[in-house]
């Protein structure tokens, strides 16, 4: 799921594994979630003004979906979860199936004030642990989906799933019902690792998962790893790497790990120290995961994501190019009109959400005002986490030439180290003498240059400082 608590500038590396919904700024939990007109996320009152960019006031097309059940709590987790136990639960688990009927009630619910609402193309169920909820649950929350919004033919449903969660019949039923993309939460291939962040499946299960997706006929499913674990080696990380790659998943998501306030790993350790990596060590890891997975012919799309070609992850493209989403379900997020808003994360209060939102004491639909601040940032944060880079023709037409140059100036010594890369009109690498000729020219930046992106990995490892430039550039 998304998470709401992540740092005002963009970290070197998404916060967890799993989940894209909550890992940005702009994502923070609506304090008084019963008003008629909820706070917007940035209030910067100086330019009220939006921009000619339209793309945040279309209706959604994607769907997240939150399932908070966990068996247990892993030790760096923050998110909003129900922990339910060692065993695997049952239909008839009240804890779930009450859940599931007030997440059907806040879909059928949701208020639309767009004209067309068009059908889904993406849907994620994440959590928690998706796959400890049964495929008939499943089932009902997708037809819930369908009567409200429909669903694609071939729309990319995805499911986050556990090792030791599911069987092969649980995998076959997803499927017939429309599940087409696995997010399996591997984390690691050691033992003591697993152990250590207090996962619920060890190194057997992993490979016995493996084995269900590919005898199930699952072609797209993808691998979640942390690193920076406590006490992990090179030599372990490096073994993570090669067994990901030896079960070929069309996808990898290489996360480091963030220690949050709250949880277990934040009561016994400190980032930075002992037994957790220094920031050098911690970058070396993400070095070796780029060397290693795209010498193997993974494409490193985003930052903290790979895939072989065509088996990018649609829906988390969604947030990636900034345009709006629906969430459902505890501590979900959505992006509506131009607001981001999250629910409740604890459960009596996000019932009352849903009590507040059937009788229409709710309204997240904005009043269609969005600061073209605030909307320049999220691009800009959004777009440099991509391989393809800020497009700088269409920013220009959205916030002016003027804007594009100051954001190039800010960048110049980073582009003559390569931290920065600039692509002209056929996508071609300019070199920095090429920049710098054209920088002469606030027309001729215009012209001459289409994209800017980090180089990968090393103006990625740069992408806190380099993102914060561009906060002061826009916002001074």
């Amino acid at each position: 799921m998304l998470k709401s608590t992540f740092v005002p500038i963009l970290s070197t590396f998404p916060t967890k594994p799993k989940k894209l919904p909550t890992k940005f700024p702009w994502l923070t939990i609506i304090t008084n979630t019963y008003t008629q007109s909820p706070q917007p996320v940035h209030q910067n009152a100086s330019l009220t003004t939006p921009p000619p960019l339209h793309q945040h006031h279309h209706p959604p097309t994607s769907a997240y979906i939150h399932l908070p059940f966990c068996r247990k709590r892993c030790h760096y987790c923050d998110f909003p979860i129900v922990a339910l136990g060692s065993t695997n639960p049952t239909d008839n688990d009240p804890r779930i199936s009450n859940y599931i009927e007030l997440l059907q009630r806040e879909i059928v619910s949701t208020r639309s004030d767009f004209d067309t609402i068009p059908p889904l193309e993406t849907v994620f169920f994440g959590g928690g642990t998706p796959s400890l909820v049964s495929p008939r649950m499943v089932l009902s929350i997708l037809d819930t989906l369908r009567v409200k919004f429909g669903v694609c033919e071939g729309a990319e449903i995805s499911m986050e799933m556990d090792p030791g969660t599911f069987d092969g019949r649980k995998v076959k039923d997803l499927m017939g019902m429309g599940v087409n993309r696995v997010s399996l939460g591997v984390q690691a291939f050691q033992e003591e690792l697993l152990k250590s962040c207090g996962r619920a499946h060890g190194v057997k299960e992993v490979y016995e998962a493996i084995e269900i997706l590919r005898s199930c006929g699952v072609e797209n499913w993808s691998v979640d790893l942390i690193s920076s674990l406590p006490l992990q080696t090179p030599q372990m990380w490096e073994e993570s790497l090669r067994l990901t790659i030896e079960a070929r998943p069309k996808h990898v998501s290489v996360y480091d790990l963030q220690v949050e306030q709250g949880t277990k790993f934040g009561a016994l350790y400190t980032p930075g120290e002992f037994p957790l990596p220094c920031e050098t060590q911690s970058a070396e890891f993400y070095r070796m995961a780029s060397r290693m997975l795209t010498d193997v012919g993974y494409r490193h799309y985003e930052i903290s994501s790979y895939c072989e070609d065509g088996y990018e992850c649609k829906h988390n493209y969604t947030y990636w190019k900034n345009k709006p989403f629906y969430g459902f379900g505890l501590g979900s997020a959505s992006y509506l009109n131009g607001l981001r808003f999250s629910r409740p994360r604890k459960m009596k209060e996000y019932m009352g959400y849903v009590e507040n939102l059937e009788n229409g004491v709710v309204n997240y639909c904005g009043n269609n005002l969005v600061d073209a601040k605030d909307l320049a940032v999220d691009i800009v944060m959004l777009s440099l986490r991509t391989s393809r880079g800020l497009d700088l023709r269409s920013f220009a037409e959205a916030f002016g030439g003027s804007l594009v140059h100051s954001l190039c100036k800010v960048y110049q010594p980073y582009i003559e180290s390569g931290h920065v890369v600039c692509l002209d009109e056929e996508q071609r690498a300019m070199t920095a003498d090429e920049f710098n000729t054209l920088f002469l020219n606030e027309d001729e930046i215009a012209k001459g240059l289409s994209y800017i992106r980090l180089s990968d990995p090393d103006g990625f490892l740069l992408s806190n400082e380099l993102i914060s430039l561009a906060f002061r550039v826009i916002d001074p």
